[in-house]
């Protein structure tokens, strides 16, 4: 896949993963552990993740917290592929990967404790949001939670979602602090509990936090030895730098009004 990629024409996540990079939230592996804080996951519970790719997310959650979790993947090799992953690690009982598009999960019929979405809301436009959110509301049990993962807007915001969007090449939609409180209050959630931090994606310090050591320096020679991979990663690291005191990332959970 990686050979066939145009990498001045590609969406961001799709190079970063390219660059052998992992770990593609807005806040990283410390933005999704304040997730799982919030979430106190209890063993037997249930777990809906959207875009779920390969499923290594699925499998470290099912193994960590002893609970079940369905992926759905629109990508129909991310879904062979993690449904390979998913027996290799002797979870086929726990984990099930549904071939799927997270606008039509009224498809999935059984409600959830939990409903993740990490990096997914921010890349849809007011309308999408608007869709993919209120049929979150109606996946989840009485109890349930959303638990989201994105990216968080503070000022320019025109100037910004446009100077995003050409340079991930996706339709960059990150919204405000009180435009995501309407977007979720719209779809019938209302927001319990918000992080937000600084975004340093693709920051030095992040990349050893998020990827390790070795990971880091992986990634590194990879982006070195290919001029057209290094001129887009770089470009990308320009833009955040650029935006980087009116972009951040926020994680935040939801219930049911």
């Amino acid at each position: 896949m990686t050979a066939n990629l145009n990498f001045a024409t590609a969406p961001g996540y799709q190079v970063l993963a390219a660059a052998g990079k992992r770990i593609l939230r807005p806040g990283g592996k410390a933005a999704t552990e304040q997730l799982f804080t919030w979430a106190n996951f209890q063993p037997g519970e249930t777990v809906l993740e959207l875009a779920a790719s390969f499923g290594e997310s699925a499998i470290a959650i099912a193994k960590r917290f002893n609970v079940c979790v369905v992926g759905i993947e629109k990508n129909p090799d991310s879904v062979a592929k993690a449904r390979e992953n998913i027996k290799s690690a002797g979870l086929s009982e726990r984990v099930t990967i549904i071939e799927g598009d997270i606008f039509q999960l009224e498809k999935i019929t059984n409600k959830f404790d939990y409903v993740l979405a990490e990096a997914i809301l921010t890349m849809q436009s007011d309308a999408g949001k608007a869709k993919i959110l209120s049929a979150i509301k109606d996946c989840l049990k009485p109890e349930g939670k959303l638990l989201s993962h994105e990216m968080l807007i503070c000022a320019n915001e025109s100037e910004v979602r446009k100077s995003l969007s050409q340079t991930i090449r996706v339709n960059a939609n990150p919204l405000t602090l009180s435009e995501w409180e309407t977007a979720c209050r719209e779809a019938g959630l209302t927001l319990q509990q918000q992080q937000t931090g600084e975004m340093k994606l693709l920051s030095f310090a992040q990349m050893v936090r998020d990827e390790g050591l070795l990971g880091t320096v992986k990634i590194g020679w990879k982006v070195f030895t290919n001029p057209n991979l290094r001129q887009r990663i770089l470009q990308m690291r320009r833009t955040f730098q650029q935006h980087q005191n009116h972009l951040r990332y926020i994680v935040f959970w939801a219930k049911i009004m």
